[in-house]
């Protein structure tokens, strides 16, 4: 029998463990590891204790995790002492420490072992102590791991970022978004484990669950149903409409906010897409799965899985509703796994959206489906690949309904869905275009060959432009909210023969998901158009029509249609405009030095030609505001005013931070900027940043 060792106590030398295991950002209180790596605990004997001797005496190690911890579920394992640890299984060495009458012991853990909060006891022949808890995460530095990425410049962009930017805007006026994503601010990895015990697969069967939850797909899944409250009390509760009784979605700018009054009070209301994929951005990265927001531009829903978004008109051109829609932009992550059930070729990036938009297996979740399945229209692969396929390749078909109640294709495209498809550059501001991981060059003989495969029986889309009648638009340069301004359509005739018709110019506000709003105007006549001439119809834009139409997208749809009944001809073109917003001046007042007060000044000039009422700023910032948002209320705002609030903040870490801000009120909400701060314990570097150019990019 080996002899007891007679422990005084344990350290868990969180330090230096949190230093190895890139976990130091999660705070100092407590042991966080990852799987797959050792880590060190000393055991300090107490004064005159016999010393240990390794080889000749040994001890045994028992960690559990769950609720109902089993050895056949993996979620409890008992292992002795070994020479040295392995990196395939859970091990353990130890050594002797005769100055400090200590024994240091370095445990692996599995780089398949279950994530989770776990419990170590150590076991002297049946003598039990425990040796306290650790919580063991998702390995990105480690081989053997299934979410491994080999890049360190990548991950520290997709696991230890704590900001970024989310895309927004149209296909032609892109717009970043700053974002706090704050995985490792205070609370937030309990409030991520709490997310994953809600859930109703573990509420059904906590033993399964937690086994399950050593794989990445399984957790990925998971985190796709309970970003969103629909089948369960998950996070956030979507809404495109109405938001009483809630937080309008667009005055979020961080995911920490959220996640502590989910776990305080239930489902927070409200999000739309960039928050719902902004919230598994920052759970997944919490948990160690390298992730990234991705934004789709031109985004087809497709609601009877047929691979085509079918618009259907009258033959007055006004637009009849069905199922089928495109959205100017579409949110979503992209997660790093390996993909054993599908084979190594389907490894790396992995779709999936916590949006609630259709139905998985019954429940509101999508993927993660590989992008390679996506790019090579594999849509047999898991999981939801014909949803997110048609999301980014779908083709689009104009038809007009005859009063004999037949459809008549008069146009269409493969080439408006899925475009500019964004996510912010590793290490930099920039965006970044993936829209090649996706599909192929719109057009090209490969991506025609993928959709031919993917779409199967369905017949398709005539391509080649009809010889006839051609429209443009041309938007105005300068659009801001609150101005006037004119759009104009140009009708071209391309035949050898004049042509008469009905030519009609109109403007509805849109919101981001494609649904159409109120009018902002309309014009029509009936124009004659000789061979190889122009016509030229202008609309004008007032605001004292579109202000109380638009939404906080600021979208306006401007669509141009020739109607010839006589040969059942028709033609259509269409563009979406993003007003301009103004601009956010930030300016900090004095040094950012670590432990001291530093105010920043705000300033908002207000473009409208009316008061602006219920005026807000809201300042956030990892590092800078203690992972909490500070909002101060202003009085009402005249036009051509402006806005004005100061904060005061203490920064409580060195390096580079940055300090989100958002604008709301009641007539002009989703106005952010963001100002890079680097606090120093002396003399601080500071860059400036403005919302309207941070991140933007136009195609």
């Amino acid at each position: 029998m080996s002899q007891v060792m007679d422990i005084e106590r344990y350290d868990l030398d969180i330090k230096r463990n949190s230093i190895s295991h890139h976990t130091e950002q999660c705070g100092k209180e407590r042991l966080i590891v990852r799987r797959g790596q050792p880590f060190n605990i000393t055991l300090h004997l107490k004064p005159g204790s016999k010393e240990f001797k390794p080889g000749e005496e040994s001890f045994t190690l028992i960690v559990e995790t769950g609720p109902l911890p089993r050895k056949e579920s993996d979620t409890k394992v008992t292992f002795g002492l070994s020479d040295s640890t392995a990196d395939n299984e859970w091990s353990a060495s130890a050594s002797y420490d005769s100055s400090g009458n200590s024994v240091s012991v370095s445990i692996s853990s599995s780089p398949n072992a279950p994530i989770g909060l776990y419990s170590l006891t150590l076991d002297q022949d049946g003598q039990k102590t425990s040796s306290g808890q650790f919580t063991l995460l998702f390995n990105p530095w480690c081989t053997r791991d299934a979410v491994y990425m080999c890049s360190e410049t990548k991950r520290q962009e997709y696991v230890l970022a704590q900001y970024g930017l989310i895309y927004m805007g149209a296909a032609k006026r892109i717009k970043g978004k700053p974002w706090n994503f704050g995985q490792f601010e205070p609370g937030i990895l309990d409030i991520c484990l709490k997310i994953l015990d809600n859930n109703p697969k573990c509420i059904s069967d906590a033993d399964k669950d937690c086994c399950a939850r050593r794989n990445p797909i399984y957790v990925t899944r998971v985190l796709s149903a309970m970003i969103n409250s629909n089948n369960d009390r998950g996070v956030l509760v979507g809404s495109w409409q109405d938001y009483t009784g809630g937080v309008h979605p667009g005055k979020w700018i961080g995911s920490g906010d959220i996640l502590h009054q989910w776990t305080e009070s239930g489902p927070v209301r409200f999000g739309q897409c960039w928050v719902f994929a902004a919230l598994a951005c920052t759970v997944s990265r919490a948990l160690g799965i390298p992730c990234r927001v991705v934004t789709n531009f031109g985004s087809a829903h497709d609601t009877d899985a047929n691979l085509i978004i079918e618009n259907l008109y009258d033959e007055d051109g006004e637009r009849i509703s069905n199922g089928d829609s495109i959205w100017n932009f579409h949110v979503w992550v992209d997660s790093w796994m390996t993909r054993p059930d599908l084979g190594t070729d389907f490894d790396g990036w992995q779709t999936s959206d916590p949006t609630p938009q259709e139905t998985s297996d019954g429940v509101f979740c999508c993927g993660p489906c590989s992008l390679k399945a996506i790019r090579e229209g594999e849509l047999t692969k898991k999981y939801d690949a014909p949803f997110i396929f048609a999301e980014v390749n779908a083709d689009v078909v104009d038809l007009v309904r005859l009063s004999s109640g037949k459809f008549v294709q008069f146009s269409g495209s493969t080439k408006s869905v899925g475009q500019y498809i964004s996510t912010k550059a590793v290490g930099s501001d920039d965006r970044h275009d993936i829209t090649h991981q996706y599909k192929y060059s719109e057009g090209s003989n490969e991506e025609r060959r993928v959709y031919k495969k993917a779409q199967h029986h369905n017949k398709l889309l005539q391509q080649g432009e009809e010889q006839g009648l051609h429209i443009k638009i041309k938007l105005a340069d300068n659009m801001i909210v609150g101005s006037d301004f004119e759009v104009h359509a140009i009708l071209t005739n391309n035949s050898v023969d004049a042509r008469i018709c009905t030519f009609l110019f109109s403007a509805k506000a849109v919101g981001y998901n494609g649904k159409l709003g109120d009018s902002c105007g309309f014009t029509s006549d009936k124009v004659e158009v000789p061979s190889g001439e122009e016509r030229r119809m202008s609309l004008r834009l007032e605001y004292e029509r579109y202000g109380s139409a638009i939404t906080s997208d600021r979208l306006i749809q401007v669509s141009a249609i020739t109607i010839d009944k006589q040969i059942t001809n028709y033609h259509k073109a269409e563009k979406t405009i993003v007003l301009d917003e103004p601009e956010i001046h930030i300016k900090l007042l004095g040094e950012a030095t670590v432990g001291k007060n530093v105010t920043a000044s705000l300033t908002l000039l207000n473009p409208l030609p009316e008061h602006l009422q219920d005026c807000s700023f809201t300042v956030e910032g990892v590092g800078l505001t203690e992972g909490k948002p500070l909002t101060a209320r202003i009085k009402a705002v005249g036009p051509k005013q402006e806005a004005k609030a100061s904060f005061e903040f203490s920064p409580t870490s060195a390096g580079p931070c940055v300090l989100l801000v958002n604008f709301d009120s009641d007539k002009l909400k989703n106005v952010m900027s963001s100002i890079n701060v680097s606090s120093y314990t002396d003399t601080p570097f500071i860059k400036k940043v403005t919302g309207g150019a941070k991140g933007n990019t136009s195609p």
